[in-house]
């Protein structure tokens, strides 16, 4: 719907119609009165019958037309903010000789005596009642416009993305009550105009940038953690959606680079997912993919992004050239940036990463700054750039879902979001270094931090007492394991878990009144044990016996067993690794070469 159709004048940019509701936090769209295209009369009430002249004009205290009611034919009465008292679109009309026609009698009614001003008793409506009634007409008018208008542009920006159907590869929705992870990639194909000197040439867009994102439960914190293009892999089978609608399953392979887990023989992100949780044990409920014209948008859509180096640059190859110290780039110069890797450390991938890191740092404290998020111009063409250079999973493909997922990353404080790589070593396979494999010595810890929702920064007082908290649940007296009565169910663990739990409890640690429940309702993330308050002992024995977490301990109420009796309840999570394996969880990350989004680092 344009400008014209909706009664407004031409060249009205949308963006100055954007306003922040102090609220919500969000820009809604308000559409404000413009001047009026052409001098057509408002609509007015039929007066004196007879007289074939219209009345209704204003009145003064005595009821008869006030002095500022008249005005020449045709035209509006305008008058000092506050000073009129006419009703919403009517008009003040006079006669040609400049008389008012004077008021008709009602049938029955006597004459008026001579000298005296023909009035009508009027019930008087107060000042407040007037407002309210004018305020919320208007109101409700400009709320049904601006809704159907906002509509219009989600419809609008909701066709710029574009979407993939990962399967069972990613979860379906959204929930903005849980922590989540989503698997940023960048590909290194050549679309868009400028990029034929970026990339491999003719590449069906491996997936060469890689950071996977994992936003904390409680928004305290947030951990990107960059997985190397270069690193290698086994990639399992995965399905996939062809266009024709039918399901393939592209063979795995071993021992391959990280990045031919998307293009390569058709894989398609769900691949590239499905290959880092084979990875990192982590999974990925959602991506975000973007190609080399994402850069070059999002950072002319935000004006720049400032970038520190500590030495001079001047890379013929990417066409870089800036000078020590801080510098703003954007577009092109963005995009040779994030891409040269000639011009840092030893030339490799692992330092053009750390690179990337601090660029990202920079352009998510410019996108959060109050230069752009109190710049309607700018978060319409933030809207417009990041839309249509994101291909998404279905799960998150509408728009409102996006905005969704950006309300709660503007939650994390910048000085909590952690950058990090995944732990790696030179692979011992190659004389000739040029791939790396995972640190099987400190990875794993990383992996499990990041599975538990552990911070790699320190967080708020309010949730370090909270973990305190947790922890305390576990201190105490501990019941004997014959005292110990429990219902376990199967929450997401492998089939067959709770009958081998039930086993190893009773044969191994005495736990001889527990039984299997079967399935619970729905999957568990992770492990949980729910006890009723005088059940305390009984699960903190229980949790010893396991190696459960604080976390893991749901204070609650009872169930009731097979037998009629009071009972607690395990819930096997996704988290389950078998009979008598340790469910601790870990309570504090490994340290880590780490930066922070607040921090302003020169690229070396």
């Amino acid at each position: 719907m344009d400008a014209q159709s909706r009664g407004r004048a031409d060249n009205i940019d949308p963006a100055d119609q954007w306003v922040l509701n102090p609220n919500t936090g969000e820009y809604e769209l308000r559409l404000s009165p413009s001047t009026p295209q052409s001098a057509v009369p408002g609509p007015r009430r039929s007066g004196t019958r007879g007289s074939g002249r219209p009345g209704g004009g204003p009145r003064d205290r005595a009821g008869a037309p006030g002095r500022e009611g008249r005005q020449a034919p045709g035209r509006e009465t305008r008058q000092a903010p506050g000073r009129d008292t006419r009703e919403p679109g009517r008009e003040t009309r006079e006669s040609p000789d400049g008389d008012v026609p004077p008021q008709r009698r009602r049938r029955g009614e006597p004459e008026p005596l001579p000298g005296r001003r023909n009035r009508r008793p009027v019930k008087k409506k107060s000042k407040v009642k007037k407002v309210l009634m004018w305020t919320g007409g208007t109101m409700a008018f400009v709320l049904i416009a601006a809704g159907a208008t906002a509509y219009l542009y989600l419809k609008h920006l909701e066709g710029n993305v574009t979407t993939t159907d990962v399967g069972d590869a990613g979860s379906k929705g959204f929930s903005k009550d849980e922590a989540f992870n989503i698997l940023i990639i960048g590909t290194d194909k050549r679309t868009g105009k400028g990029n034929e000197g970026y990339g491999d040439q003719g590449s069906v867009g491996h997936a060469d940038t890689n950071i996977l994102l994992h936003v904390a439960k409680d928004r305290t914190n947030a951990t990107a953690m960059s997985i190397p293009r270069d690193l290698i892999v086994n990639v399992p089978d995965c399905p996939t959606k062809q266009e024709d609608g039918t399901d393939k399953v592209i063979p795995g392979t071993r021992n391959v680079r990280f990045n031919t887990s998307l293009g390569q023989d058709g894989r398609d992100p769900g691949c590239t997912m499905r290959t880092v949780q084979a990875v990192t044990g982590i999974h990925v409920d959602h991506f975000m993919m973007a190609d080399f014209n994402a850069v070059k948008t999002l950072t002319s859509a935000v004006g720049g992004v400032q970038v520190c180096l500590a030495h001079p640059v001047n890379d013929k190859q990417s066409h870089l050239k800036l000078p020590a110290g801080k510098s703003v780039v954007e577009g092109e110069q963005a995009l040779a940036f994030v891409r040269t890797r000639h011009s840092f450390g030893n030339q490799g991938d692992l330092d053009r990463i750390k690179v990337q890191q601090q660029f990202l740092s920079s352009l998510m404290r410019k996108m959060s700054s109050g230069d752009t998020l109190t710049d309607p111009t700018k978060l319409v063409e933030l809207a417009e750039a990041a839309t249509k250079a994101l291909t998404v999973d279905t799960g998150i493909g509408k728009v409102s879902t996006l905005k969704d997922v950006a309300l709660e990353l503007k939650k994390v404080p910048t000085k909590n979001i952690s950058f990090l790589t995944v732990p790696v070593i030179d692979n011992p396979a190659e004389k000739v270094h040029a791939t790396v494999v995972v640190n099987q010595t400190t990875a794993p810890e990383v992996f499990d931090a990041i599975k538990n929702d552990v911070s790699f920064t320190e967080v708020k007082k309010k949730q370090k007492a909270q973990k305190d908290a947790q922890a305390a649940r576990l201190k105490g007296t501990k019941a004997a394991a014959s005292e110990v009565r429990v219902r376990i169910l199967n929450g997401g663990a492998p089939s067959g878990s709770a009958q081998e739990t039930l086993q190893w409890l009773q044969n191994d640690e005495g736990v001889l009144k527990s039984e299997n429940a079967g399935n619970a309702p729905a999957a568990l993330g992770r492990t949980t044990l729910e006890y009723g308050p005088d059940q305390a002992a009984q699960a903190r024995r229980l949790a010893a016996i396991m190696g459960l977490s604080g976390s893991a301990m749901k204070p609650g109420k009872s169930v009731t067993n097979s037998q009629g009796l009071p009972a607690m309840t395990l819930t096997l999570g996704k988290d389950f690794k078998g009979a008598g394996v340790s469910l601790t969880a870990p309570s504090k990350a490994p340290e880590v070469d780490k930066s922070t989004a607040d921090k302003v680092k020169c690229a070396s």
